[in-house]
């Protein structure tokens, strides 16, 4: 089918009161289970690509793109394309021509001023190519091999009378905040502070994003989207299932050369991984 706008899957989730799961894509297997994983679930999911991942194909984003885009439209599911944790600009204005509806534009390591200053010229940017822009406020760990942060430690969490503030000078259409998760982990424990994101939703008026879902625990993800958050991003829990499958497969097969015989497994293995996240988030 067509693809779908962020924005649109985003605010019929909110509207619903319930939530809306957006995966990373690295490689066309990725993208793939994304899809069949959100088929399986009869589920929307936001397929999205990330700095790192453009990165990690040479700095070009066009290819990965492509072959993302290609398999949303031949997915029977409602899925949409996603630019993650944009902290170049070069790459931000690279979203509009290479089919994106939305992009996170991050300047959460600058001051807080910096931030607001960078992030009103990337909704504006945005805005005026008809791009819906989510941001971050306050330090959400664990990227690009930082640690991970606790919930409680000062200056870490999202201030909601901050965030307020924070919407309402840049124009931002979602608000990535801190709430106690932190990105790469591979052990579901994070344990979420429920209170603020009740807080946080109350004093902005655009959906809130939780990052590092990987990490949180299945009763936390659903607690968290009663309490108001909507996008629920995921992304090492697909690796960890890739990974995981991967490494059985060469286990069990010691002299295994042809890489489909243990990437067919490993595709089903995020496919399901996907298909049970897309669960959570709706109820």
């Amino acid at each position: 089918m067509p693809l779908v706008s962020t924005g649109e899957l985003v605010t019929a989730a909110r509207t619903a009161r319930h939530g809306v799961a957006a995966f990373n894509v690295i490689t066309l297997e990725h993208a793939e289970a994304i899809a069949a994983g959100a088929e399986r679930a009869g589920a929307p999911a936001i397929l999205q690509i990330s700095e790192n991942a453009v990165k990690f194909h040479g700095g070009d984003l066009a290819p990965i793109a492509a072959a993302a885009a290609a398999v949303a439209r031949a997915s029977s599911a409602p899925l949409s394309l996603h630019l993650d944790h944009i902290e170049s600009v070069q790459l931000l204005h690279a979203a509009h021509p290479a089919g994106f509806s939305s992009a996170m534009f991050d300047a959460s390591k600058l001051t807080y001023d910096e931030n607001v200053r960078a992030t009103a010229e990337a909704v504006r940017w945005g805005h005026e190519r008809g791009i819906w822009i989510e941001a971050e406020l306050g330090k959400v760990g664990g990227k690009d091999g930082e640690p991970p942060l606790d919930a409680h430690a000062p200056g870490v969490r999202t201030d909601p009378a901050e965030a307020e503030g924070y919407v309402a000078d840049t124009g931002v259409d979602a608000l990535a905040v801190a709430v106690g998760s932190s990105h790469a982990m591979t052990d579901r424990t994070a344990a979420l502070d429920h209170e603020l994101i009740g807080a946080l939703r109350d004093a902005v008026p655009v959906p809130l994003v939780l990052h590092g879902s990987s990490g949180v625990p299945d009763e936390e993800i659903r607690r968290a989207v009663a309490a108001g958050m909507v996008k629920i991003n995921v992304g090492t829990a697909l690796n960890t299932a890739f990974t995981g499958a991967v490494r059985a497969h060469l286990e069990a097969n010691p002299t295994a050369v042809d890489p489909r015989k243990y990437i067919v497994p490993a595709r089903e293995a995020m496919a399901g991984t996907v298909a049970h996240f897309l669960g959570l988030v709706r109820g």
